[in-house]
């Protein structure tokens, strides 16, 4: 099984910024794809910025330009740098990870536990 950690989350006024990391651990090499997610208060989860091993890289439209995903491999870990906060931004922040299907193992996602992103105006 593959496990999620996230850290960085935290309160900052529109226009600050913020990193935050994602360590995965367990079966990685059955991972083909990561990615951060969101939830706002009484809103659905939607993608915020996804990225492949091989390097392909998707964004939400409402963050391009704004926020950057990387990794690294090495560390097993995916980051979110989130510059230029906007209020809007505000949400529980969920690392996610795709497992695509292995033998008669169904294909699956796991989730970190989230964490909190507050920008205050």
């Amino acid at each position: 099984q593959v496990q999620l950690v996230e850290s960085g989350g935290g309160l900052v006024q529109a226009g600050g910024s913020l990193r935050l990391s994602c360590a995965a651990s367990g079966s990685i090499f059955s991972i083909n794809a990561m990615g951060w997610y969101r939830q706002a208060p009484g809103k659905q989860r939607e993608l915020v910025a996804r990225i492949t091993t091989a390097g392909r890289i998707n964004y939400a439209d409402s963050v391009k330009g704004r926020f950057t995903i990387s990794r690294d491999n090495a560390k097993n870990t995916v980051f979110l740098q989130m510059d230029s906060l906007k209020p809007e931004d505000t949400a529980v922040y969920y690392c996610n990870a795709f497992q695509p299907m292995i033998g008669v193992t169904p294909p699956r996602d796991y989730w970190g536990r989230g964490t909190q992103v507050t920008v205050s105006s």
